[in-house]
């Protein structure tokens, strides 16, 4: 699984919600734990074509989205917070975290966020 965080982190923001969730369980995997491993692998292979591509622009530009997941953790009682960076219309920073304060509601999540 490090090797796929690091994937996540550096280059493939396609699987980080996936590997986020994986990463939960990594300390006593399952057979479908490992099953959602493979089909990671699988879509990794299948699009080893794809990449982040930075366009010579005229116009460079710097936008930053935010969003939450109101409890998208319910058996914590947590939101998922994500966050993405993006330069010439291409990601550039990203991350995905549970968050470490508990929202009451799903604004209280928004906020959390940002």
């Amino acid at each position: 699984i490090g090797a796929l965080l690091y994937l996540a982190n550096c280059t493939r923001l396609d699987i980080a919600f996936s590997i986020n969730l994986l990463v939960r369980y990594s300390s006593t995997p399952t057979r479908r734990d490992w099953n959602r491993i493979k089909h990671i692998m699988r879509y990794l292979r299948g699009s080893i074509d794809m990449g982040l591509f930075y366009p010579r622009v005229t116009k460079s530009t710097l936008i930053g989205y935010a969003d939450a997941g109101y409890l998208s953790d319910p058996h914590n009682a947590r939101s998922q917070t994500g966050y993405v960076f993006t330069f010439c219309d291409t990601a550039i920073s990203w991350r995905l975290t549970k968050q470490a304060m508990t929202a009451t509601y799903s604004n209280h999540s928004e906020i959390i966020a940002i």
